[in-house]
């Protein structure tokens, strides 16, 4: 798969063309619509292409490693390899509480079903 890469565009003198980027989805008539739209809806896409994500590059788990030189045991205590210290860290525990939470909604929900929420939860004890 080619790699794509796409041009952002600046501000004032750094500005760059974006709609010559190569990653649009290719012009389509649709068929059957009434009469003279088929037509409008395909100029249309002449005139505003849409973007096309680029494919991502998707590996097989049956693939060979690509990898050769990581030992299988990286990214854990043991074994070869370096450990977790590798990994991204782990999400942080909410230092909010529940009840907490509902009570801050209840002041943005014009519903009043947080409030409800919150009531609820103070009564039972939470």
């Amino acid at each position: 798969m080619a790699d794509i890469r796409e041009v952002v565009s600046g501000i004032g003198k750094d500005a760059k063309r974006t709609d010559l980027n190569v990653s649009q989805q290719p012009l389509q008539y649709i068929p059957d619509l009434p009469q003279g739209e088929g037509q409008v809806t395909y100029n249309n896409q002449r005139l505003a292409p849409m973007y096309a994500a680029p494919e991502p590059d998707v590996v097989s788990i049956t693939a060979p490693t690509q990898n050769k030189n990581q030992p299988v045991m990286a990214g854990i205590d043991m074994g070869a390899g370096p450990g977790s210290e590798i990994l991204p860290p782990m999400p942080v525990k909410p230092t909010v509480s529940l009840v907490d939470t509902f009570k801050l909604l209840s002041d943005l929900d014009p519903s009043g079903d947080s409030e409800l929420v919150y009531r609820q939860l103070v009564d039972e004890g939470y």
